[in-house]
């Protein structure tokens, strides 16, 4: 059987229930083998008061628990007639409890005691440590937990509580001489709060905080044990305590509170054989380029300093291919000074190139750990716990460098890092959310130019030092990381019939970069796709998506339309993949604009070959929610940079604008705000990229909304090749989807194209066809505005009088339909004829009606322009004079530099 009284009591396999056959048990236990007396049991079951038939009762409760153990496998003699049963044997004054080797916790855990105590006498430290770990590990709960105490269990319990926590108190004093000071600071700071008045504890305290180099929370330890002794004994620490105290205070080394005791004697710390110093280094390779301060740094971080004591736990930074692994490498080597006891390195990843679990680290590391050959390997059946604890015991005491290489974002390393007490561990790792508590973090960023090139010829040799212009623009194409430029210049030697311009024009095709760049098992190919894999699949998806982002960079509410997501999830997005260096957060420089997000150029490539493996659909999709986004917004700025400006009613046909317009696509900021011009300078180029992309989609609504939406800007900014490029895909796009109104507006944005580059005729002929197109399509608006251009170019031919004419129809037209831009630009056409012809009065006018009409549109600009010019006629009026053959603003800030016609010239605003 098993017996158990250190916690509830308990007899297996059978247990009484009944309170006082409890007692009777639990005494007997207590005390087993050694007779307890009638006597003493009556004084445990019924105090000063037991009843006249207690000595009977006894006897009943001693027969129902022989017959309760009966059934238990002991040895039975028959004697006197009869069976009797050795368990409960009778033996004058009372009663013995028999129990086997091993059948009592409270027999096992005094063996247990007497051998740590022995152990610890030895200054077998790791002995002593194991053994009384194991016998307070016997204890679940007070002695006899719910069973009522006499005066004879409550002595014992008393007694026994004294021999535990001497044990406790004992194995945390073991524990501290193999430095596992940082361990017990929390397990100490709850038994010193229960045992507010037990001095050995505190000192305990004092010194593990101490040497976790928390001087001020020890110091504060000693300052509140101080107090409590006074306040409830009277009585100062001990000599001991207060000599620690006074150590503390000096800031001198202290390994134990034993050594601050009167006449202590240095402690050598014995156990097992210490293993000699294990190096599992790859061989030492030259220093990586450029990298010489950020070692100094490193090496100084893990040596200490006067200020600072030496760092246990140092992260290396960076994005893959940066050159981690070999800067490790080379700090490892450098400091093989400090760490008397050896140095490891190892990969966190499988040969498949996936993170290792908890597990499998644990197993790995121990059998890089093995002193020999002939030394035992761990169980490769055994659990987490069991490798944590074989590794604690392992590493105690040792000065080692780990260098744990490739953390993933769920790397598991905290057994690793509990166990190493006395050394350093370096973590490389892209993620800067992996560095742990206590840790300091160091980040490797990418070489400079000059820095690759020379890497470069090395690697490459001649062909590169002769071709300075390649090697710069290979170094950039592979994003300056050493490991791609490494890649680069293998690439260059396994090819001696390419030059470097060959190489470099190779590099330039972002489909086939990262094959060319493709060497060995390990290279920036499968470290960039090892980060990728680490990514959530919606995160995984995000990557792909946002390489059809226009540009170089895009905002996030690009990002949120790209995604189908709302402004919030679209940053938690970019944010993870930021993170895992697959994506680069770009600040404006003034700090002042949102951040924009991109690719650097690798990762770039990787996704564009991701996005080639995936079915069109999502692709498509994300363009269309793309598309949508600018065009809502290019209309949205567009209103604001020339009210009334657009002539086509907003069509949702294939590309869902409404959706976009909602507040949670678009963030907290509206990004176009009161900046059109500045949203459209910023964000142009990428509107055109997004037209093209559109087009060779074949998604034509969109390509002609976001056409017609950019002719403004572009007209204003003097975009020529642009616009005419947009105009164009536009024009086509309206045809196919059968717009004809469409149509006749991007005529109209040809012809205004060819009058600006004073292509007159040509102009005349665009504009003459948009006007018969608006005319079939029965859209006034847009005919009139075709009357203006054609007017403009028939006075750039020099026909004053046919221009003149046709600005008065688009005046009759504008009118009559309630457009205000149209009247605008009309009156101000027809303005400038009355005025060459020398009729003042009626030019006057004119550009009173064009004020009129600006201030009703809300365009300050062209209300601006129209008031001054008035204002010039009413002064040439007042003095009498003629009209002059000078130059005129046609315009707000394009001007006409002769007599005879328009030859426009734009002057800044």
């Amino acid at each position: 059987m098993r017996f158990h009284v250190l916690g509830p009591l308990r007899a297996e396999p059978r247990t009484p229930t009944a309170a006082k056959m409890r007692t009777v048990l639990g005494t007997l236990l207590v005390h087993a083998d050694e007779v307890v007396s009638t006597d003493g049991l009556i004084d445990e079951l019924w105090g000063d008061a037991p009843p006249r038939t207690a000595l009977t009762t006894l006897h009943v409760y001693v027969s129902h628990l022989r017959k309760l153990l009966a059934d238990d496998g002991v040895r039975r003699d028959e004697t006197d007639g009869g069976q009797r049963d050795e368990r409960i044997e009778t033996k004058l004054p009372g009663y013995l409890m028999r129990t086997g080797p091993g059948e009592l916790d409270l027999h096992r855990f005094e063996t247990l005691y007497a051998k740590g105590h022995g152990a610890y006498a030895r200054h077998d430290f790791a002995g002593a440590a194991d053994a009384l770990r194991e016998a307070l590990g016997l204890w679940t709960g007070p002695l006899l937990d719910g069973v009522p105490h006499g005066r004879r269990l409550e002595a014992a319990a008393n007694r026994l509580e004294t021999l535990r926590l001497d044990a406790l108190e004992q194995r945390i004093a073991a524990d501290l001489w193999l430095g596992r000071h940082r361990e017990l600071v929390g397990e100490l700071t709850v038994l010193a709060g229960e045992h507010p008045l037990r001095e050995t504890l505190h000192a305990h305290l004092i010194v593990a905080l101490y040497r976790s180099n928390r001087q001020s929370e020890a110091l504060t330890v000693y300052d509140s044990l101080r107090r409590s002794l006074i306040r409830e004994l009277g009585a100062d620490p001990g000599t001991g305590l207060r000599e620690l105290h006074q150590r503390v205070l000096r800031s001198e080394p202290i390994a134990h509170v034993e050594e601050c005791r009167p006449g202590a004697r240095a402690v050598t710390v014995r156990g097992t054989t210490r293993p000699e110093p294990v190096v599992r280094l790859p061989p030492r390779g030259p220093e990586p380029a450029a990298r010489g301060g950020e070692l100094a740094a490193a090496e100084a971080m893990l040596r200490g300093t006067s200020t600072s004591p030496p760092v246990r736990v140092l992260h290396v930074l960076g994005p893959s291919g940066v050159g981690k692994t070999a800067f490790c490498l080379a700090l490892a080597h450098r400091a093989a000074g400090l760490f008397p006891d050896g140095r490891v390195f190892m990969e966190l990843r499988g040969s498949d190139g996936r993170p290792l679990d908890a597990r499998r680290t644990l197993l790995r590391l121990l059998r890089l750990l093995r002193p020999g050959p002939s030394a035992p390997s761990p169980d490769p059946q055994a659990d987490v716990d069991e490798l944590s604890d074989l590794l604690r015991v392992t590493l105690s005491g040792r000065r080692l460098l780990l260098v744990l290489d490739d953390a993933g974002p769920q790397a598991r390393l905290g057994p690793v890092l509990t166990a190493l007490s006395a050394g350093a561990v370096v973590i490389t790792g892209r993620r800067a959310t992996a560095v742990v508590d206590g840790g300091m973090a160091l980040t490797l960023d990418v070489l400079s130019p000059e820095a690759c090139t020379e890497l470069l010829v090395a690697t490459a040799g001649k062909r590169v030092a002769d071709d300075p212009a390649a090697a710069e623009r290979i170094a950039r194409l592979c994003g300056h990381l050493p490991l791609a430029v490494r890649a680069a210049g293998a690439a260059l030697t396994a090819r001696p019939h390419w030059s470097a311009a060959t190489l470099a024009a190779h590099l330039d095709d972002e489909r086939t970069r990262l094959e060319v760049l493709g060497i060995g098992d390990r290279g920036i190919r499968d470290r960039l796709f090892a980060g990728y894999r680490e990514l959530a699949p919606e995160h995984r998806q995000a990557f792909r998506l946002l390489v059809l982002g226009p540009g170089a960079d895009l905002p996030l509410w690009s990002a949120a339309a790209l995604l189908g997501v709302d402004h919030a999830q679209a940053q938690r997005a970019v944010d993870e993949l930021v993170q895992a260096r697959l994506l680069s957060a770009r600040p404006s420089s003034d700090g002042r604009r949102p951040v924009r997000y991109g690719y650097d150029e690798l990762p770039r490539a990787m996704a564009l070959e991701l996005l080639a493996d995936e079915s069109d659909e999502p692709a498509r999709a994300a363009t269309l929610r793309l598309c949508a986004a600018y065009l809502a917004l290019a209309r949205y700025a567009d209103a604001r940079l020339a009210p009334g400006r657009g002539t086509v009613a907003p069509a949702a046909r294939d590309v869902p604008e409404a959706a976009v317009c909602a507040a949670e696509w678009l963030g907290p900021e509206h990004p176009v705000g009161e900046t059109p011009l500045r949203w459209f300078q910023e964000e142009g180029p990428a509107v055109v990229a997004v037209v093209q992309r559109a087009s060779a989609a074949g998604a034509w609504p969109a390509v002609w909304m976001l056409a017609e939406s950019l002719t403004g800007y572009l007209q204003v900014s003097g975009e020529w090749d642009q616009w005419e490029k947009v105009t164009e895909l536009g024009l086509d796009a309206a045809r196919r989807c059968g717009e004809p109104a469409v149509e006749a507006v991007l005529l109209c944005a040809q012809g205004e194209l060819a009058w600006q580059r004073c292509r007159f005729t040509l102009a005349a002929v665009r504009f003459q066809l948009a006007r018969h197109v608006a005319r079939d399509a029965k859209d006034r608006r847009t005919e009139a505005r075709a009357l203006v251009g054609l007017a403009d170019a028939e006075w750039g031919l020099g026909r004053s009088e046919e221009a003149r004419s046709l600005f008065e129809r688009a005046c009759d037209l504008s009118r009559a339909d309630g457009d205000l831009r149209g009247l605008c630009d009309a009156s101000r056409g027809l303005g400038l004829a009355n005025l060459r012809k020398g009729n003042l009065k009626r030019a006057s006018w004119n550009f009173a009606e064009c004020e009129k009409a600006a201030d009703a549109l809300g365009d300050r600009r062209w209300a601006e322009y129209a008031r001054r010019t008035a204002a010039d006629i009413r002064t040439a009026l007042a003095a009498g004079d003629r009209p002059h053959g000078g130059p005129l603003e046609v315009r707000p800030g394009m001007w006409a530099m002769d007599t005879t016609g328009i030859r426009p010239q734009q002057t800044a605003q």
